[in-house]
């Protein structure tokens, strides 16, 4: 695999930066890496793994290199979804496979959903779903309450909440103040306000990415072969239920892949997963 080379490319309301890993030769079909809001850089170590296919990894809108002229306070899957319909096209027009992780996995649920024939493969990794849970309403009350604590308060409370919920197992309480959230200086956050509320995550796609009901019909009709990934460390998570449900309104068994939510990382963030192990389920799977 040669280094990655960096790219630009023009969306309405957005300029989308994305880089490709060119493979030696001609062979599988090029393989598309997505995260939201994590950008390219989480993928490093995976798309190492396959340095015989051609990758193609990118920033999502208003995240890192990609900056945002819509104006918009939220980004939702479908504007996503139409920002990746726009990159396959930019860089060949596919079918590609698509591996996508988290948001990043609602965002390629929403591509396959319109654009089935530029996708071969989708597997999507845990995506973080709250509609489709048993407790959809309490989760969604839980979720909320997080956005509001980030409008309230800034960023420190409001991530506190979030690794709260991410890691919280089974299903949540009906009040959120029942949830039990760890002091955020304790966890070497933020406790000042800086006024600022364009987080990616907090501010951008929280709410428009939990609260997403994918168009269950589209998919079960589409010509895209869709897997449903989920970390065997996960169990009773949120991200990992989210998708066990997309998989069951598929009709379909979500595959169990090593390690947890972030378990294809190396040590890009400082919380390495089981990556070699992870890459071997990945293609295995692309490979059936």
């Amino acid at each position: 695999m040669t280094e990655p080379r960096s790219h630009t490319l023009e969306v309405p309301g957005a300029t989308l930066a994305y880089d490709v890993r060119e493979a030696q030769g001609v062979g599988a079909p090029i393989l598309l890496m997505i995260g939201s809001p994590m950008d390219a850089s989480g993928f490093t170590t995976l798309a190492g793994h396959f340095a015989d296919r051609t990758v193609v990894t990118y920033d999502p809108r208003g995240v890192s290199r990609s900056k945002r002229t819509d104006g918009l306070a939220e980004s939702t899957p479908d504007l996503h979804a139409d920002d990746l319909h726009r990159l396959i096209d930019a860089i060949g027009g596919g079918p590609v496979d698509v591996f996508a992780s988290s948001g990043g996995a609602v965002n390629a649920l929403a591509l396959v959903a319109r654009h089935p024939g530029q996708v071969r493969t989708l597997v999507a990794h845990e995506p973080p779903v709250a509609r489709v849970l048993p407790d959809a309403e309490r989760a969604m009350a839980v979720i909320r309450d997080m956005r509001e604590t980030y409008e309230r308060e800034g960023f420190g409370p409001a991530m506190a909440k979030f690794i709260a919920t991410t890691s919280h197992t089974g299903e949540f309480p009906a009040d959120p103040k029942e949830l039990p959230v760890q002091d955020p200086a304790m966890m070497g956050l933020p406790t000042q306000d800086d006024g600022s509320r364009d987080d990616p995550l907090l501010g951008q796609n929280l709410i428009t990415c939990t609260h997403y009901e994918p168009e269950f019909e589209a998919l079960r009709g589409a010509s895209t072969r869709v897997v449903i990934a989920v970390g065997v460390e996960s169990e009773g998570q949120m991200a990992r239920r989210g998708g066990e449900g997309v998989a069951e309104r598929l009709e379909t068994e979500p595959v169990i892949f090593p390690s947890n939510h972030g378990g294809f990382m190396g040590d890009e963030f400082g919380m390495p997963g089981q990556p070699e192990a992870f890459a071997a389920a990945l293609r295995q799977v692309l490979d059936a």
